[in-house]
């Protein structure tokens, strides 16, 4: 029996409803499923509840995010990670900056697990249809949102202790040898001067990746911070959200934002909004309280950030993320480096 079908029950769900206070005296008579599809490494159902007794404050609707039991043992362990983040990461998050979960669950032993998730799809709405970029105003939204996240947990002396793990030599070389191992096959697609500028990288890679565990400036990640990770409320209000966290971890900001806008754009859009965007966030940090991380600093990362991007295709034509995705990804990244004089930070 999947962890789907496990949590398509009354029962279930009226629990992890009252524990989270969201239901009263009422249980939840039956579930049905409104809808469902299917993302490259899960399964999202939207659920329609009805109840027996006082639920007069009771969501009629819930998101079902689950694996997808095709994918297991392809090397990406989907699900543990956004368990993980919904379990200990939102829970003690200060702000309503990400959607309210009711239940999440992981299983060391199959590998099932579920969340299930307040439903925003009534109040909210993703900016665009990907690949369509957001205006102007809304981009500004989501990284006002992002910066506002970063700062809730900059340098947060939890952060390695009982919330998430900082990176260390030992890991540093575990993700050097995996990006070597995998480059191996990636290779062949590249010109003969990227390969070599990868392979310096690599070579490279214990020194400068040092950044991604100093003392000092270190948030939590969002891991995969494009733009269609974002809910926008439909009423133009402040109420906007950050979703799909399997990628989290403690790490360097910027990486974000490299993420989100060197990764994704051309360089036509990235020359008109990238400067004053790097310029909202940073004064966004320090709206919240963020200090000893000038204006200057943030350039830095994001640059150190962007050297670090090239790698990550790699990783998603490895992990089976679609071509259409990776190699649009691998070009817009290249120019950015290009254009940002990365390969300057190489030794």
């Amino acid at each position: 029996m999947t962890a789907q079908t496990d949590l398509i029950d009354g029962s279930l769900i009226t629990t992890a409803l009252r524990r989270c206070n969201a239901l009263g005296a009422g249980s939840v008579r039956s579930v049905a499923v409104d809808s469902a599809r299917n993302t490259i490494f899960s399964r999202i159902a939207r659920l329609r509840l009805e109840y027996d007794g006082d639920a007069s404050h009771a969501p009629q609707t819930l998101i079902l995010k689950t694996g997808r039991c095709e994918r297991r043992g392809d090397g990406w362990m989907a699900g543990h990670q956004e368990v993980a983040f919904y379990r200990d990461v939102a829970a003690a998050t200060t702000r309503r900056l990400v959607p309210c979960c009711f239940a999440a669950h992981w299983h060391d032993a199959t590998r099932d697990w579920y969340l299930l998730l307040e439903d925003l799809g009534e109040s909210h709405v993703t900016a665009t249809t990907w690949p369509l970029p957001p205006t102007l105003a809304q981009c500004a939204q989501i990284i006002t949102t992002l910066a506002r996240f970063h700062a809730c947990w900059w340098d947060d002396a939890r952060l390695g202790a009982s919330i998430g793990t900082l990176r260390d030599d030992a890991a540093v070389a575990r993700l050097l040898d995996d990006l070597t191992r995998h480059f191996a096959s990636f290779a062949d697609a590249l010109p003969r001067e990227r390969r070599q500028t990868y392979e310096r990288l690599f070579t490279a890679g214990p020194r400068l990746l040092k950044r991604s565990y100093a003392q000092r400036h270190l948030t939590i990640l969002h891991g995969d911070a494009h733009v269609w990770n974002c809910f926008l409320p439909r009423d133009g209000g402040p109420d906007v959200r950050l979703f799909d966290w399997d990628g989290w971890r403690i790490g360097v900001a910027a990486t974000d934002l490299a993420y989100m806008m060197a990764m994704h754009w051309y360089p036509d859009r990235r020359h008109r909004l990238e400067r004053q965007l790097l310029d909202r966030y940073h004064a966004t940090l320090l709206a919240e309280g963020v200090r000893g991380y000038d204006r200057k600093a943030l350039d830095d990362d994001y640059r150190w950030a962007v050297l670090w991007q090239i790698t990550l295709p790699v990783l998603q034509a490895a992990y089976g993320v679609p071509p259409v995705i990776w190699w649009n990804n691998l070009e817009r990244i290249w120019l950015a480096f290009e254009e940002l004089g990365c390969r300057e930070l190489l030794p």
